[in-house]
Order: C-alpha cells, then structure tokens, then sequence
C-alpha cells in the first residue's frame, strides 16, 4: 500500500529505496517522487545507450470488470477497446461531452471481460469518477485499484537482456503495446512491453510489497550494462525527445483529440454512442475545413531553453505557444514542442522564433518526434 507523509504527500513502496539512493524527492501530482538521483543528464543517456530504471507507481489503474465491461469502455471512451485482443494494449483517451480531453490513458485487456486502464497521476481521481458515472446502466464493476499495484519500469535498448535473465516468459513474442502475466525474480508481474521514453522496454505491474525485492533483482542483473535508477526528470526529457504528449502541456480540456493532431484515436465507427461523439464529429469537420493549430517541434539555433506559455513568433506576430522545452541531451540544443498555426508548421518554415523574455530565440521548424530508435 501506498503511505502518506506528514506534508500529506503520498509515498510509493520504493520510497526508502529512494531515499538511500540519494534520490532528490519532489512533489507531483500528491505523490513523493524521485526528480532525479545525481545527473539528469546522465540518466537520460543511460536510457538511450544503455538502461534506466522508473518508479512509476504514483501511476492510477482502475479495473473495470463484468459482461459489459467491454461496452461500458467503448462507451466511456474515444476509441474501439472492444476490439482490443486479449493481451493487448491500446493508447487512447477519455473526453467530456463537449470534446476536451480529461485524458490520455492505456487500457490492457486482461480477460475476456477484465481490463486495466491506466490514468496520468495528476488525472487518476477524474478519470476514476467519469468511468463510474458513466458505468450506469451497464452490467460491469469500476474498481479503484491505484493501492493495488506499484509500477516498475525497465526503458532502454539493454532492457530485453536484462529482464529476460530474471524470466522465462516469452518476450521475443511479446509485441509493442501487449503485456502477459508472468514471474519475474520470483514475483509475479503482468509485463507489459510500452513506454514513454521512446526506446524499447517494459512496465512492470506488480503487488506493492513486491515492488522493493523486484527492484534489487533487477538493479543487480543490470549492473553489468549500465542500467541505473532514473528519476521524473529525465522521463521527461525523454519522452519530449520522442514526441509523446504530455497532460496539461500538450493535451488539456480546451483540446479535443482533432486540435491535438491525434484524432487517429476517435472512433466514430465503432458500434454505439459514446461520450463526446457529437462533438468530435463536428471537430473532426472543422479541423478538415479548417486547420487548428499544429503540433511541431522546434529547434533552438542559439542556447537558450523555452518553456512551456512562451509565445512563439513570426514577422513579428504571434503564431502560436510552446507547450514543452527542455535541453535535449540527444541533440545537443534546446528543443520545444509547441502549437503553431497550420501556415507555420511545414518542417523549415523560415522566420520562426520563440519570445523568451522579450527576445525572439531564432528556432527551426522540425516534424516529430526529435528522436526515433533505430529498429
């Protein structure tokens, strides 16, 4: 189980493993997380070339469960889980009536008539509140399981080694976006091959009083390649290099799935209504008539870093706003995902910059990801 500290913040079952690391502790989302435990920089290469090792466990899994489980998700949320293969995984999202996004989630089909589906921390009590309102009338059960599970993940290209010399499940067969139940260094797991670092790797969803024996095990298999402790810090970087959305930078309420570029997860074919199809449709038609705001990524030509609300510029008008920035440790310069009118975002529009502080920072115009992992 998870515990709270005096501050009122939650703590993870990893929590005096990351205190003896030296993990510098910060508050996200009510939870006590490691930021980072010595260079962030350093574990963001390690991931890369080498391996990393997350505590994601602030992570919010909720089980739905029962015959209709599989309507009552097609029902609550934007894409076709009913089509999602026992085993699978499948990134998708869950909206208001009027559209906006409350969030982007994985769902897991465990059974034939149990799934998994896993909210960002920060949403984890909305998304647990919009799935048991919208189950009524439908033969199935939500369940609050975020004290059920700690979340252990294992990202980098050393991860397939490192995880198979603690199991015999079969990872060669496991595909992007699947998971199976199995035992690793003893402890039974659902192993899940996703991610959000952009290089390969697993999830690992375990009992919490499992969570620090798995830790060790896999601390000690991979101290012969590298694999060190990574903090919130540098997933963040990773992910921004890979291109992920991020809630509340890239993806909010104000933002339907169409004006996120990511309309590819609606799915209005799918059999009965479902929460937000009205207007998502007419979403869907106004992006096609006309098109929002794009989501590119920038290139710093000098060394300053943008954040997220910096405006970004063009011939001296404002046309757009960045939504993430960071050093990237892969590129060498500042990097920025930012929204952009559909006139600006061609990969080398020229004349672009960001307003940092009242200096337009020349920035070059670039599709995403930044990153991609060679196969």
């Amino acid at each position: 189980m998870s515990s709270s500290d005096s501050a009122g913040l939650r703590r993870t079952a990893l929590d005096a493993v990351h205190r003896a690391l030296g993990a510098t502790m910060t508050d996200f989302a009510g939870w006590d997380m490691p930021l980072r435990y010595g260079s962030e920089r350093d574990e963001h290469v390690a991931v890369r070339t080498r391996a990393g090792l997350f505590d994601l466990s602030h992570m919010g899994e909720i089980t739905v469960t029962g015959p209709q489980a599989a309507a009552l998700l097609n029902h609550a949320l934007v894409g076709n889980i009913a089509s999602v293969g026992v085993g699978r995984a499948r990134y998708t999202m869950i909206c208001r009536a009027d559209g906006g996004i409350l969030d982007d989630l994985i769902v897991y089909r465990l059974a034939d008539t149990e799934y998994m589906v896993v909210a960002n921390a920060s949403n984890a009590q909305v998304v647990l509140a919009a799935l048991t309102e919208r189950a009524a009338g439908f033969d199935a059960e939500v369940r609050d399981d975020r004290d059920a599970y700690a979340l252990i993940a294992v990202q980098g290209p050393e991860s397939p080694g490192i995880l198979k010399s603690l199991t015999d499940a079969d990872l060669d067969g496991l595909k992007y976006y699947a998971g199976l139940p199995g035992t690793v260094a003893g402890v039974p797991a659902l192993i899940a091959r996703t991610g959000y670092t952009g290089e390969d790797g697993f999830e690992l969803f375990v009992k919490p009083e499992h969570a620090v024996r798995l830790w060790q095990a896999l601390t000690e298999a991979g101290e012969g390649v590298g694999l060190v402790p990574c903090g919130l810090s540098c997933r963040d970087t990773l992910r921004l290099e890979a291109g992920m959305p991020l809630y509340g930078h890239e993806l909010t309420t104000s933002l339907t799935p169409f004006d996120a570029g990511l309309g590819r997860v609606v799915k209005f074919e799918k059999e009965g209504d479902f929460v937000g199809r009205e207007a998502l449709r007419e979403a869907a038609d106004r992006a096609a008539a006309r098109p929002p705001r794009v989501l590119v990524g920038l290139i710093a030509e000098g060394r300053r870093v943008p954040r997220a609300g910096y405006p970004v510029v063009a011939g001296g008008e404002v046309i757009g706003e960045v939504t993430s920035g960071a050093p990237s440790p892969t590129l060498g310069r500042p990097i920025a995902m930012a929204y952009v009118d559909a006139a600006h975002s061609a990969p080398g529009t020229a004349g672009v910059a960001v307003d940092i502080r009242g200096s337009h920072e020349p920035y070059e115009v670039v599709a995403l990801p930044f990153y991609k992992r060679q196969k």
